[in-house]
């Protein structure tokens, strides 16, 4: 199981939603197609068939609670990471 694998597969529980990764969350955004812009610290996620608009901000070295839970409903929305994406 590839790590962006196991990321995904811990956002979607939603058991840790506190102790994930900023830098790993973002680098799963990336894998699943996502397109990041930065302005200062917002980080910003778009993808051309998603029509939610991620802006995200870490919180020390961890991804905010809440953010995850936005990119969790995001995931199963769109059912992204599916087999038939790039995880």
């Amino acid at each position: 199981m590839s790590p962006y694998a196991k990321l995904l597969s811990r956002i979607l529980s939603g058991s840790s939603d506190a102790n994930i990764s900023f830098i790993e969350m973002c680098k799963l955004l990336i894998e699943l197609s996502f397109t990041e812009r930065i302005r200062g610290s917002h980080h910003i996620f778009t993808r051309h068939d998603v029509e939610e608009i991620l802006n995200l901000q870490p919180k020390g070295s961890k991804a905010k609670p809440y953010q995850v839970k936005q990119i969790r409903n995001v995931i199963l929305k769109y059912k992204l990471g599916d087999k038939n994406e790039q995880v």
